[in-house]
């Protein structure tokens, strides 16, 4: 059928649907979501949980080969934080490690003499002089292990303070091109949540990890100084109690790996059931019934599923200890046997038991701080790594300043294209805006009007060739934040600064403290905000935020009346209003555009006004058109009323719009 028979038998009213596509009745029941097979499969994974379970995949050859390359870049972060806490760590481990050790031999000691030929009270008190050592050894020990942790308090949060700044320093002075970039924003939350996190556990845990390759070394000494034939022995006794333990912790890190999974599920619900912006129409709805029974659905098999791997972990551990009883039966027996060969005396034979205990306990923890450290390595490495991809994305700090005033910006052949898109934001754009104009950019949404405006603020730079220029200088040959610094930019959705009335006009020049009384006077009449303070318990020092006690709350128009006003106050050569006025009521904003365009303007300022309300850009000195990322008409409202193009068709058409509803209303 031709499409002119389609539209010929369309009824009258109708919306049409897309073309070429025929929508289906939908099924009468659906699932809430995955309902078959591992729950955890219906969720994409987190940026933030890429990580997580890589420790179960790792063998034990991936694990020991990495963890010296871990320990030292610990400790170059940790020598870089604080030298004499990293040097009291080390020299207090290692002294502490080798008490344990002296502690083992003072106690052989002991059992030799309780074990000699003799009455029991002469042995008992022939013991006391080794049991005396013993004890100091052991009260040495604790005052070094007390010692490494005060060194390690003090070195912990200096790394986490010092990688902290470096990671905000770094990701607030990036490239805005770059956060435009969904994966650099993805990697940012990523490092933030759980690379800096993680940095401060490290330090704890490698610590650990040397405590316990130190007491297995140490162990280990004690027995080859016993008996040589002593040694082989600890392995016998130990390899198996690793096995186990290398089982129990991958079990571990997977079952963490799904939990998280699992958890992410039930927040979907639980976050629609808690969240403001939800409440009014989940109780419109009363759709509360059906989330609490998807939720109860979802909190049911992520209980399943806990007993599953509650019960499959007692199982291994089971196991393993199963496992370890056999080495360490098969190692005491032949230590029995050496007993009665006469190769070990009874002392050695009891002191070799208790060596074997510590080196037990030693590998145990060994196995579970080792797979620690290693899949947290992974987090500090992608903070690491993170930091070092960022300082190649600064903005550029040397160059001539921005001027202080400026009479022309030129842009010449500019294009810009957003990082994984394929078709330019702008095309080609050239144009010259004058000291002393009000210009405005008009167009369709997404037809380059805003992109337009930062590449004017420097907040992106131009592409293939293109230039901007500002009093006959490239501003590639300028310091990019001199050059920012010189731009008062209103947004449509300006931030909403969680400080003082006061705090949130002066932050537009870089202090949250100092203001000039004058100016923000004079900013807040111009942008109408002045009767939004004087309205507030506190006005200039009433704090902006529900966060805090007394904190007040703003309505969006109120928000657009302060963002105005943090422009004006900037009092920069250039100012950008996209689309500032667009939550405001209309006489509010006939009061703003009345204000800052006609009533006050300024003979050095370049003021550019972007707006989808082409009322309020009649009155310009120019208008330009976009389209596509082009510039496809220029000139002033009547010239281009009178060139019967797309800025005519677009003023008609809303002219029409306003006379029919006052018809209407009439």
């Amino acid at each position: 059928m031709s499409s002119g028979s389609e539209a010929g038998g369309m009824r009258q009213g109708a919306v049409p649907g897309p073309r070429g596509a025929e929508l289906p009745l939908p099924p009468a029941a659906v699932p809430g979501g995955p309902q078959d097979g591992d729950i955890a499969d219906g969720l994409e994974e987190a940026y933030w949980s890429v990580y997580d379970g890589a420790a179960s995949k790792a063998t034990v050859g991936q694990i020991l080969a990495r963890l010296p390359r871990i320990v030292r870049q610990i400790g170059q972060l940790a020598w870089n934080a604080d030298r004499t806490s990293t040097v009291a760590v080390v020299v207090l481990q290692l002294a502490s490690a080798a008490m344990m050790a002296f502690g083992l031999m003072a106690s052989v000691a002991v059992l030799r003499e309780l074990f000699a030929e003799g009455p029991t009270p002469d042995r008992v008190r022939a013991a006391i002089p080794q049991l005396l050592v013993v004890v100091g050894f052991l009260a040495a020990r604790a005052l070094l292990e007390a010692g490494v942790a005060v060194a390690q308090a003090r070195v912990t949060p200096k790394i986490r303070t010092a990688l902290e700044c470096e990671f905000l320093t770094l990701t607030a002075h990036v490239r805005l091109e770059v956060v435009d970039d969904a994966d650099w924003h993805d990697e940012a939350y990523r490092a933030n949540d759980r690379g800096l996190f993680y940095a401060r556990q490290i330090v704890g845990q490698v610590v650990s990890l040397a405590a316990a390759l130190l007491g297995l070394v140490g162990t280990a000494g004690v027995l080859g100084v016993l008996h040589p034939a002593l040694l082989p022995l600890l392995l016998l006794s130990v390899l198996p109690v690793g096995a186990a333990a290398v089982r129990s912790a991958r079990a571990r890190f997977h079952s963490f790996k799904r939990w998280n999974t699992l958890q992410r599920r039930v927040r979907v619900f639980s976050w629609l059931l808690l969240e403001r912006d939800a409440a009014a129409e989940l109780r419109s709805d009363t759709a509360q019934g059906a989330l609490l029974e998807e939720h109860y659905g979802l909190t049911t098999r992520i209980a399943e599923e806990d007993t599953r791997l509650g019960v499959s972990s007692a199982r291994l551990a089971l196991a393993g200890r199963a496992v370890g009883g056999i080495g360490t039966g098969i190692t005491y027996t032949a230590l029995g046997a050496m007993l009665i060969a006469g190769w070990l005396p009874l002392a050695a034979g009891a002191g070799a038991v208790l060596a074997i205990q510590a080196a037990q306990s030693s590998l145990t923890r060994l196995v579970d701080v080792s797979h620690l450290v290693y899949e947290h390595a992974m987090w500090v490495d992608d903070l690491l790594a993170f930091q070092e991809r960022c300082r190649t994305l600064q903005p550029r700090r040397s160059g001539l300043p921005a001027p202080e005033m400026v009479k022309a910006i030129a842009l010449d052949d500019v294009s810009f294209t957003y990082p994984g898109k394929d078709t330019p934001a702008l095309n080609g754009i050239s144009m010259t805006l004058r000291a002393g104009q009000t210009v405005a950019f008009v167009g369709v949404n997404g037809s380059g009007k805003s992109t337009c405006a930062r590449l004017l603020a420097g907040l992106y730079e131009p592409q293939d060739g293109g230039t901007v220029c500002w009093d006959g200088v490239n501003v590639l040959d300028m310091d990019a934040e001199s050059l920012q610094a010189r731009v008062g930019c209103v947004l449509q959705d300006p931030v909403r600064f969680p400080f003082s009335a006061l705090a949130n006009l002066t932050v537009s020049r870089g202090t949250l403290t100092e203001a000039d009384p004058q100016r923000a006077l004079d900013a807040a009449r111009a942008s109408g905000a002045e009767q939004v303070i004087a309205g507030l318990p506190g006005r200039w020092e009433a704090l902006l935020s529900k966060r805090f006690r007394g904190g007040q709350e703003l309505s969006a128009g109120q928000w657009a009346k302060v963002a105005v006003a943090r422009g004006l106050y900037k009092n920069a050569p250039v100012l950008l209003l996209d689309e500032p006025t667009a939550s405001m009521d209309p006489r509010a904003e006939h009061a703003v555009y009345e204000a800052v365009l006609r009533d006050t303007p300024r003979p050095d300022q370049i003021t550019v006004l972007i707006s989808h309300r082409l009322a309020s850009v009649v009155a310009c000195d120019r208008i330009f058109v976009f389209d596509g990322g082009r510039i496809t008409e220029s000139g002033t409202h009547q010239e281009l009323m009178s060139i019967g193009g797309e800025y005519a068709a677009m003023f008609t058409l809303q002219a029409a719009g306003y006379r029919a509803r006052a018809g209407e209303t009439a």
